[in-house]
C-alpha cells in the first residue's frame, strides 16, 4: 500500500484561515492514501497542505536571512556579505545551472502540482458532499495554475503534466511545452475553475482566505500581462527558433496587450474589490493599513498568518529588535514623487535636496524608515525617532559599512516592534486589487489608448494621499505619449508594490534589468554637524551584475540530467 507524507493542520472551522503562529510549521504524520482520502477531515487537510506553500516566493521565512529577490534588484540591498548566499548569487550574476541555491523555485511548484493531481484523482471517492467536492476541485485547479505561473515567470515554458500523478518508480523524460501552450492551458484552467468558485462575499467567515472566482480572474490578468510583456512577447534571447517557442511567443503580437487589459477589466468590472481608502486619519493612511488588516476589500490572494510580528522581525532596525534585512536603496527612495505628485526631478516639484524627506508622497513614509522616522520603541512605550545618520547610536551606519541609509517599513505596524510583546492580525499580500489597476493601466497604454490609463493611476494616487492639484490629475502630466505613460506606470508599480515580490519579475519581463540592475545601487550618506544634516548620494557597498541570459533562470542541472528531453534555457 502506498504511503504519502501529509501535513495535518490543527484546524478550527477553516483549513485555509489559520490564527496561530505555526501556520507554516505544521505537524506531520505518515499516512496511507487510503487513510487520508477515506476521511473527510484528512482530505480537507491535504488541500490545506497545498495552500500552505502559496506564499513561498514571498515569505520572509523561505530564504530566512539569506536574501530574497528584492535584494537582487535596484530596490533593496542585502545585509550580509559572502559569495554563497542566495541573494548574492542573483545580484552578483554568479547563478548557473550548477550554482542554483534556490532549488525551491523549481521543486516547490512541481511538488504542489503533484499534490493537486493526487487530490483530483482521489477526490471523487472521498466521503464529501458533491458540492464540496466540486468546490475543492476548483480550488485545487486554481492552486495548480498558481504554481505553474511561478515556473512560467521564472523559467519560461515548462513540461505540462496534465492530471498525471507520477510515482517514485516512474522515469520522467518529458520535453518542455511551448510558452504559448502553457499560457493557453493556465488561462483555460482558470476560466473553468472560476465557474465553480464562490465570490469573496459568498464565503462564510470561517472559510475566509480560500481562493475565489475573483482570484481566478486576477491570476489570469497577471498571466496575460506577463505574456504580453517584452520578454515573453517575441522577446526570446536566442536565435534557435525551436527554443524561442519554448521561452516566448515566436514573434511580437500587439493583440496580447488588449487581452491583458480585458482580463484586468474583468476583475475591475466584477465590483468585488476596492482600494482600502482612508485619507481622513492621515494622508495615505489607507495604504499603510491595508497590510495590517487580515480582512479587507483589497486582498484577492493572500497568505493568512493570524496575529504575528513577521514583518517587524524581518525589517525592523536593531533598536527595535529586528534583523534589518532587505534595506531599501536610495534608487527606490528617489522613485517616490512629492505629495503634489510631481517627480523630484521636476524643478517645479518643490523638492529640497537639503531636506529630502519633506512633503513626499505619503507612501514614502509608510514604506521606508528614513532618518528621524518615528517608530515604536518598547523602552519608552512610545514612538521615537530612528536615527540613521553616520555613527548614530544603535541604528546609524559607518562610512565604510553603510548599506543604504534606510530601513524597510512597508507592511510593518509602526505601533509595535520586533522586540515588543504585541502582534498584528494580518495576512501577506500575494495579489491585491492595486496590482489589477496597474495591470490594466500598463496593458491599455500599450494598445495606444493612453487616456484610459489615467483614471486607474488617479485612483491609486488619490488613495495614496497625493494632492489632486488644480487640474485633478494628481501630479500626472496631461496628454502623455505612450512612451511617457509607460515610464510613469512602471514607476507607479514600483512604489505601490514595493517589497511585495514583484520587482525582480517586472524588470525581467520588461527587459530593463540590463540597464537598471547593472552597477552599484545608490545609498544616502547622512552626516550630522550640531543640529544640521548634510546629505550625499554615493554608491552602495556592492556591485550588481546582470547578464542577458539571466532574463530567465537556468533550470537546475540535476533536473535536465534526469530528463534529457527537457532543453535548457538560452545562454545556459
Amino acid at each position: 500500500m502506498k504511503k504519502i507524507l501529509i501535513i495535518l493542520f490543527l484546524l478550527t472551522a477553516s483549513v485555509a484561515c489559520q490564527q496561530s503562529d505555526d501556520f507554516l510549521e505544521p505537524k506531520t504524520s505518515a499516512l496511507t492514501e487510503e487513510l487520508v482520502f477515506t476521511d473527510s477531515t484528512r482530505t480537507m487537510a491535504f488541500l490545506s497542505r497545498i495552500y500552505s506553500d502559496i506564499g513561498f516566493s514571498f515569505t520572509k521565512g523561505r530564504w530566512d536571512s539569506h536574501g530574497n529577490t528584492e535584494e537582487a534588484t535596484d530596490d533593496a540591498e542585502y545585509k550580509f556579505s559572502g559569495t554563497g548566499q542566495k541573494a548574492v548569487v542573483l545580484y552578483s550574476g554568479t547563478v548557473s545551472p550548477t550554482n542554483f541555491p534556490f532549488f525551491e523555485f523549481w521543486s516547490t511548484p512541481y511538488n504542489n502540482i503533484r499534490r493537486v493531481n493526487l487530490l483530483l484523482e482521489k477526490l471523487p471517492a472521498t466521503p464529501l458532499s458533491a458540492p464540496l467536492k466540486a468546490r475543492m476541485a476548483a480550488e485545487a485547479r486554481f492552486l495548480r495554475a498558481w504554481y505553474y505561473d511561478w515556473l512560467l515567470i521564472s523559467f519560461g515554458g515548462v513540461p505540462l503534466i496534465g492530471d498525471k500523478v507520477f510515482d517514485i518508480e516512474d522515469f520522467i523524460n518529458q520535453p518542455r511545452n511551448s510558452y504559448a501552450e502553457c499560457v493557453t492551458y493556465l488561462t483555460s484552467e482558470l476560466d473553468a475553475a472560476a465557474t465553480q468558485l464562490p465570490t469573496a462575499t459568498d464565503y462564510s467567515e470561517q472559510n475566509y482566505g480560500r481562493v475565489t472566482k475573483g482570484a481566478c480572474l486576477a491570476l489570469k490578468s497577471r498571466i496575460l500581462l506577463q505574456a504580453a510583456s517584452p520578454l515573453f512577447n517575441g522577446g526570446a534571447e536566442t536565435t534557435d527558433t525551436e527554443l524561442a517557442k519554448i521561452v516566448s511567443t515566436p514573434t511580437y503580437d500587439a493583440s496580447l496587450w488588449q487581452k491583458a487589459a480585458d482580463a484586468a477589466q474583468a476583475v475591475i468590472s466584477s465590483g468585488t474589490y476596492s482600494l482600502n481608502v482612508d485619507n481622513a486619519t492621515a494622508p495615505g493612511y489607507g495604504f499603510s493599513q491595508v497590510f495590517l488588516k487580515r480582512v479587507n476589500s483589497e486582498y484577492i490572494v493572500f497568505q493568512n498568518r493570524g496575529a504575528n510580528r513577521d514583518m517587524e522581525g524581518f525589517y525592523n532596525p536593531a533598536s527595535r529588535g529586528g534583523a534589518n534585512n532587505a534595506m531599501p536603496t536610495h534608487n527606490l527612495a528617489e522613485a517616490f514623487p512629492m505629495r503634489n505628485g510631481k517627480p523630484i526631478t521636476d524643478p517645479t516639484s518643490g523638492y529640497d535636496p537639503k531636506n529630502p524627506y519633506l512633503n513626499r508622497d505619503p507612501r514614502f513614509g509608510y514604506s521606508i524608515i528614513y532618518n528621524e522616522s518615528p517608530y515604536y520603541l518598547p523602552s519608552t512605550n512610545a514612538l521615537s525617532p530612528v536615527l540613521t545618520y553616520e555613527n548614530a547610536p544603535t541604528d546609524g551606519f559607518t562610512s565604510a559599512g553603510q548599506t543604504t541609509g534606510y530601513y524597510s517599513r512597508k507592511m510593518c505596524d509602526v505601533n509595535i516592534s520586533a522586540n515588543s510583546s504585541f502582534n498584528t492580525n494580518r495576512g501577506w499580500p500575494l495579489l491585491r486589487y492595486a496590482e489589477i489597476l496597474l495591470n490594466y493601466a500598463e496593458a491599455i497604454n500599450e494598445t495606444g489608448q493612453t487616456a484610459l490609463a489615467y483614471p486607474k493611476l488617479i485612483e491609486l494616487r488619490s488613495r495614496a494621499g497625493i494632492l489632486p492639484g488644480t487640474d485633478n490629475l494628481y501630479g500626472l502630466k496631461a496628454n502623455m505619449t505612450k512612451e511617457e505613460m509607460r515610464e510613469v506606470v512602471r514607476t507607479e508599480r514600483r512604489i505601490e508594490l514595493a517589497f511585495e515580490d514583484h520587482r525582480w519579475n517586472d524588470i525581467r519581463r520588461w527587459k530593463t534589468a540590463m540597464v537598471v540592475n547593472n552597477g552599484f545601487n545608490k545609498r544616502i550618506r547622512i552626516v550630522k554637524s550640531g543640529t544640521t544634516y548634510t546629505y550625499e548620494v554615493v554608491n552602495s557597498i556592492r556591485q550588481h551584475n546582470f547578464r542577458p541570459e539571466m532574463y530567465l533562470l537556468p533550470i537546475p542541472d540535476s533536473e535536465v540530467r534526469k530528463a534529457p528531453a527537457m532543453r535548457q534555457n538560452p545562454g545556459w
